[in-house]
């Protein structure tokens, strides 16, 4: 494979009419409200159109959904229907989901079918739709695999496959996975490849399954979404839940997501927002799919202020409106951060990533700062104790924030004064004592 490297096109397209797609596209596309296209829909749609291999690299919430679907919709508009004919591999539940619901939105009026495939829920419904005649089927790969070894899956007829979100899929361990579906596929095929970053594996997988693909980067990659507001907030590591409900004090902090690094500090965070009165959801790795689907849906609905999630949904998590993403636990890699903040300021808005930096994180935190080239500030909340010192150990329960008086944990939320909320209209972080 040798990638052809082409820099963006100069001339902008403006309008979704400026590109050659079918007007049965064009009509969903403007039921879904969308005007003009996204840097990487512009740049990404017209050589797929075209039928050629592309690897299209942008930062996350920049369209790249709709930039493979629609010429995957364009392109099954003709030739036979009721069998595969398209496939999406993507890394989770939540963006299998997602895609679902873009494709039933952009596809609506072309009479195209598809359907998800992914774990945490029952097989029949799947296995009936891929029995049944789907054209695209949006995929996560170990869930795949359990349909096609018991031998009802049929994909010889695929003509385009696209690898979404494909250094996550990496990071994730699907790679070997990735590489048994792809090896079912016809060889004379169209490839998609998209991504967020491009390391070294990723590289090699596109030149083994790619053919002379032009490659599209929008953006750099090693940069945080434009319109975010970045903000650290050093604090001992056992000061970190009482910090947050502080901050939560905010009034403007309308839509907030929390990440930390495991599943077991979620469901402690989790427990302690409840506890408090916090309207709070939460999604990992060990929680049902109804129940995971149940927190997105709360928090898109504005229903739950905060969603708690481990960085499995760094990706998964497609909401409009997310106010502020706070990094409750500071990622080892600057990749991570970059998708986490992400997930606020999408589709060119603004919104505000806090940082709850321990001693033992500022090595990390540091190496982020680097990778982004930004020096983030640093901010004390006026009126909170950061020396106030870590609960025992050996108070069973009630040390680790558990129920009763509460002793060791952190005293409940009194009646004392709010800090400064900086009102109706937000204009960046809150007022912090700079140090």
């Amino acid at each position: 494979m040798a990638a052809e490297e082409q820099p963006a096109p100069t001339g902008e397209t403006t309008s979704f009419d400026d590109l050659n797609l079918h007007p049965t596209l064009k009509k969903g596309i403007r039921e879904m409200g969308y005007a003009s296209p996204t840097p990487i829909q512009t740049h990404a749609i017209p050589p797929a159109l075209t039928g050629r291999d592309l690897i299209g690299t942008a930062q996350t919430g920049t369209g790249k959904t709709a930039a493979f679907l629609l010429p995957i919709l364009e392109r099954l508009l003709s030739g036979g229907r009721g069998r595969i004919r398209a496939l999406v591999l993507t890394p989770t539940r939540e963006l299998a989901g997602q895609a679902e619901g873009f494709l039933v939105a952009l596809g609506r009026h072309t009479g195209v079918r598809g359907a998800a495939v992914y774990g945490g829920v029952g097989m029949g419904e799947q296995e009936r739709a891929l029995r049944g005649g789907a054209e695209i089927i949006v995929a996560t790969p170990g869930r795949l695999l359990d349909h096609m070894s018991r031998g009802y899956v049929h994909l010889e007829n695929v003509e385009i496959a696209v690898l979404d979100e494909a250094d996550r899929m990496l990071d994730m361990g699907f790679l070997p996975d990735v590489r048994r579906i792809l090896a079912e596929l016809p060889r004379r095929r169209q490839t998609l490849l998209f991504s967020a970053t491009m390391p070294p594996e990723i590289v090699r997988l596109a030149q083994e399954f790619l053919r002379e693909p032009k490659t599209v980067q929008v953006g750099s990659t090693a940069a945080a979404a434009v319109g975010v507001s970045h903000l650290a907030l050093p604090v001992p590591t056992h000061r970190k839940s009482a910090l947050l409900r502080e901050v939560l004090r905010d009034e403007t902090m309308t839509s907030v997501l929390v990440f930390t690094r495991t599943k077991h500090r979620a469901d402690r965070l989790f427990r302690d927002l409840e506890r408090d009165g916090i309207s709070a959801g939460i999604i990992h790795g060990d929680r049902s799919q109804s129940q995971r689907t149940r927190a997105l849906e709360g928090f898109r609905a504005g229903r739950i202020r905060v969603l708690v999630a481990t960085d499995l949904a760094s990706r998964g998590i497609d909401v409009e409106g997310v106010s502020h993403v706070i990094n409750f636990d500071i990622p080892a890699e600057a990749d991570i951060y970059i998708h986490r903040v992400g997930r606020t300021a999408r589709a060119e808005r603004r919104g505000d990533a806090y940082s709850f930096v321990s001693r033992e994180e500022e090595d990390d935190f540091h190496r982020i700062e680097q990778r982004l080239g930004l020096s983030i500030p640093r901010s004390t909340l006026p009126g909170f104790d950061y020396s106030a010192p870590a609960p025992p150990r050996d108070l069973g329960i009630a040390a680790r924030g558990g129920r009763g008086g509460r002793p060791g944990g952190y005293p409940r939320r009194g009646p004392g004064p709010r800090p400064h909320s900086r009102g109706p209209a937000r204009s960046g972080p809150p007022r912090y004592r700079r140090r």
